[in-house]
């Protein structure tokens, strides 16, 4: 049986006091809560900060992204180990907003999964499509394209260990979110090109997010559907009582 997992990603908010502010809250909101594995990742300068907060409790810390090299004269980048330092114990790679704004591609993701598990971060591998490629009906070769990029070579012991993230790009930050039968369909694709790639096995122990628009009022609907694992969550994540309340969804 696959556990829910409920991400919080941040992105490029809050404050030293709003980071501590939140995760208190949290805590004392999820503290009975025991039905899903949680993460929150919030932004690079507060997560030695967000780490110590965090001990002792169940909420795990996870960072937005990551170089693919442990260290050397890459000015701006943060190495996996120094997330590992941080006591990061999960990484975002490849989300849709790195993708457009930075122009990532599959195969940087693929290094930065492949060094991530090398040093011991698991990866949340973010796929989707956009909004034309959804009306032409590209989809599923969208999807697919990502994915083969990604993981490529993975061996199938190692893929076990990472959590892919289906957002459709249309629905992130746009309070349009795909209806939990759109969303079911292109998990069961993905559960489907697992299925066809490393086998049964692995299909059914990878856990699947969605994530696009995720909120308290959707979440019991989406997260019931078969193949949606749980949820990566971006503007509900920064109200601990809308995140607290999409956790206890899965209940």
């Amino acid at each position: 049986m696959r556990i829910p997992f409920i991400a919080g990603n941040w992105k490029m908010y809050t404050t030293a006091s709003e980071t501590e502010s939140l995760i208190v809250s949290l805590k004392t909101l999820l503290a009975d809560s025991d039905t899903a594995d949680v993460l929150v990742c919030p932004p690079f300068p507060y997560l030695m900060l967000a780490s110590k907060l965090l001990g002792g409790s169940r909420i795990g810390l996870g960072a937005q992204n990551m170089f693919w090299e442990g260290e050397g004269a890459f000015t701006g980048e943060v190495s996996p180990l120094m997330l590992k330092d941080a006591g990061c114990t999960h990484v975002i790679l490849g989300h849709s907003e790195r993708r457009q704004h930075f122009s990532e591609t599959d195969s940087w993701i693929h290094k930065k999964i492949k060094k991530a598990m090398d040093v011991g971060l698991k990866p949340i591998v973010c796929v989707g499509e956009t909004l034309s490629e959804r009306e032409s009906r590209r989809t599923e070769r969208a999807v697919e394209t990502q994915l083969k990029g990604c993981f490529a070579d993975m061996t199938h012991d190692r893929i076990t260990a990472v959590t892919i993230a289906y957002e459709p790009v249309w629905a992130i930050g746009t309070g349009v979110t795909a209806t939990p039968e759109q969303a079911q369909e292109m998990h069961l694709f993905i559960r489907r090109w697992l299925y066809k790639t490393f086998g049964n096995d692995v299909a059914n122990l990878v856990r699947l997010q969605y994530g696009g628009s995720v909120k308290p009022d959707n979440a019991k609907a989406l997260l019931s559907q078969p193949d949606i694992d749980g949820a990566l969550v971006g503007g509900a994540s920064l109200k601990a009582d809308s995140f607290a309340a999409i956790v206890k969804a899965v209940a």
